[in-house]
């Protein structure tokens, strides 16, 4: 279930193969100039350059600055909410796709290197957006828990508090180990964090006896 409405976006542009070939193409360099530059420092002129396509091509799709900022949100949202659940889609239960889950959360990252400084200036460029990524985030999470609930393998609780948790742990290791410099091996760390959330996570096992 997702918590907010379906999208944020009102960005327009032609319905075709090739006007979609060319939005991509927008989003991919407005990812790349924000990463860099931030919200304020970049321009409509530096993405279109980027993007090899002309200024007045930008207009087709976008409005303004703020408006791709906000198609760039919900884009990378979308994208990274894929990566995952194709990662997850052969775990055998809930504990095996956690694991999974946070390893391939960490090559999303690394291949996806402007993710935390577009998704953290998003609460002050525009809140609703920022809130929209991740209670969209969240909403869907949650429903896997609740599910992973009724079989048993996820204590029981608010989902969606379970959810939030789990997203702060990948959250924060994704920038210890991808923007801060004093990161163990990323093996140890995913090693330590795995435990920590089958601990926290995982019915304990009946008596013994």
């Amino acid at each position: 279930m997702e918590t907010t409405k379906p999208g944020l976006t009102s960005g327009s542009g032609p319905a075709t193969e090739r006007g979609e070939r060319t939005r991509r193409k927008l989003l991919s360099a407005a990812e790349g100039e924000f990463g860099e530059k931030g919200f304020h420092n970049a321009s409509i002129s530096s993405i279109t350059q980027r993007a090899g396509v002309a200024q007045g091509t930008f207009y087709l799709y976008y409005r303004s600055k703020e408006e791709i900022f906000r198609a760039l949100v919900e884009h990378m949202n979308r994208t990274m909410r894929r990566h995952l659940s194709e990662a997850i889609e052969g775990a055998s239960n809930r504990a095996e796709a956690e694991r999974i889950g946070l390893e391939a959360f960490l090559r999303f990252c690394r291949d996806h290197e402007d993710l935390f400084r577009i998704v953290m200036e998003s609460q002050f460029v525009d809140p609703e957006a920022h809130r929209w990524y991740f209670q969209t985030l969240a909403g869907g999470y949650a429903e896997r828990l609740r599910a992973a609930q009724a079989q048993g393998e996820v204590r029981t609780g608010d989902p969606y508090t379970q959810a939030l948790a789990l997203i702060g742990i990948a959250f924060f290791m994704g920038q210890r180990h991808r923007i801060w410099d004093d990161s163990p091996p990323i093996e140890q760390a995913l090693e330590t964090a795995t435990n920590l959330i089958h601990r926290g996570l995982c019915p304990e096992p009946p008596p013994q006896g």
